[in-house]
């Protein structure tokens, strides 16, 4: 990563009607970074992502990339940039191959260059054995690979991807990903949206958004230590009277639920472990394990969105 900021944004905002649907967004995103835009469906990311590719003008605010106004240089920014949005237009009926040579054309990619750049990304994307197949015939994680091949055609500095790995298996994930990394280490500037927070640990920083606003941006080790003392991991054969029982516990900051587990935050496990447990045994509930881990970026997104709506309902704002 250089100091060279690509993509600058000002208080960019974005309203449909009177659904304001991002606020005030300030980001900083530097030449060579993997940046991911993380949060729930609604949050904003796919607007911020149009807003930066040039593809829709800002209500206000505005954004540069690679020094060029989104609104008044909308062609320059084109060409330095790559979007591939969720739902990117492959012809299905179309083959591997010609949907190459129809994004080439669209990007004005001509004679010897063209081939050329056709073998890289194709080698790139690990499809050279599949240009006759069918666009519409191909696996769902293959589609997103012959996806970023299209985007790459132009060899852009800059790359906006929308939720790239959504809806595909998580062999083909890490693929993607495996591809992505290969584009980080040659200097490409890539700016992700993600649900996925495993994905948002293998950005150098993220931006942590929910409903239109930027709770935090960092790299993901500073975001996972935000989140306030230990995580008790534990399995109660009681999960709902196991919940009421320990959100009302002293020693208890907060707790989420995962699945048939709950997550407990303490200031401190060793002393509140064995409180926890006699809490429990008292009120009849089985504990079948209970362990301290680590914070991970899903427990800091929920704890930082929990502590931002009870702020919001404080101050009369929810």
């Amino acid at each position: 990563m250089g100091d060279e900021v690509v993509i600058c944004t000002e208080k960019l905002t974005r309203a449909f009607r009177k659904n304001v649907v991002l606020r005030d967004l300030d980001l900083s995103i530097e030449h060579g970074e993997i940046f991911g835009l993380v949060g729930p469906d609604g949050a904003g990311k796919t607007t911020a992502l149009r807003l930066m590719a040039a593809v829709m003008a800002p209500t206000s605010g505005k954004v540069t990339v690679a020094g060029h106004d989104s609104v008044k240089h909308a062609e320059q920014i084109r060409t330095h940039v790559g979007y591939m949005p969720q739902r990117f237009s492959l012809y299905g009926d179309l083959s591997v191959q010609e949907n190459l040579d129809f994004y080439a054309d669209i990007f004005g990619v001509h004679g010897a260059e063209r081939q050329r750049r056709f073998e890289q990304v194709l080698n790139f994307a690990r499809m050279t054995q599949f240009t006759d197949r069918r666009a519409g015939a191909l696996s769902g994680g293959m589609q997103k690979k012959l996806a970023l091949a299209c985007t790459l055609i132009h060899r852009p500095d800059v790359l906006l991807l929308d939720e790239p790995t959504t809806g595909v298996d998580p062999v083909s994930r890490r693929e993607f990903w495996d591809i992505l990394a290969e584009l980080h280490i040659s200097g490409t500037t890539i700016v992700v949206s993600t649900p996925y927070m495993d994905e948002a640990e293998r950005c150098n920083r993220i931006g942590l958004l929910f409903k239109g606003a930027l709770i935090e941006c960092s790299t993901p080790a500073a975001i996972k230590a935000m989140v306030r003392g230990q995580v008790i991991e534990l399995y109660p054969d009681r999960l709902e009277e196991a919940h009421a029982i320990l959100n009302a516990h002293p020693d208890v900051l907060e707790v989420q639920v995962y699945g048939n587990l709950l997550h407990v935050f303490v200031d401190d496990a060793a002393r509140s472990v064995p409180r926890l447990q006699r809490g429990l045994e008292s009120a009849g509930i089985k504990v079948n394990g209970m362990r301290v881990i680590h914070p991970r970026m899903e427990e800091a997104f929920i704890s930082l969105i929990s502590k931002r709506q009870e702020a919001r309902r404080v101050t009369g704002h929810e």
